[in-house]
């Protein structure tokens, strides 16, 4: 056997495992027709004044825009439990909650500065 041979035969025992997701023709036009349903869907709500109250509308187009999200790693980054050994789920948890802390302390911290730092407004002096 040569060296070559050797290489390609470790080459072929080592990364074709079945537990991840294969990529289709069928799932990638699953994954693209989802998507554009999902953008399409908060694109009328906001152009066509369906929804009149904008913070209910603002909190459905970021319910859409989670579930896109999942979408994406799906069909198109092919995420799953499985993939990796479970590492890159593993790792996408740790993310999620890095960013949750990050951004619930940001929001807290700009709340507590606005609240404490600005000035109460006399109103009876105004013009």
């Amino acid at each position: 056997m040569s060296a070559h041979d050797e290489l390609q035969h470790a080459h072929d025992d080592h990364g074709h495992d079945d537990l991840g997701i294969h990529a289709t023709f069928k799932g990638y036009m699953t994954g693209f027709v989802l998507a554009v349903i999902l953008t399409i869907i908060p694109f009328w709500l906001v152009m066509g004044h369906v929804i009149k109250d904008s913070s209910t509308a603002a909190v459905i187009i970021l319910g859409l825009a989670a579930v896109q999200i999942v979408v994406h790693m799906i069909y198109f980054l092919h995420m799953n439990s499985k993939s990796e050994g479970g590492w890159n789920m593993l790792a996408l948890v740790f993310t999620i909650v890095l960013v949750v802390i990050t951004l619930s302390g940001s929001i807290w911290i700009m709340y507590h500065l606005n609240h404490n730092m600005m000035p109460l407004m006399d109103t009876s002096n105004l013009p």
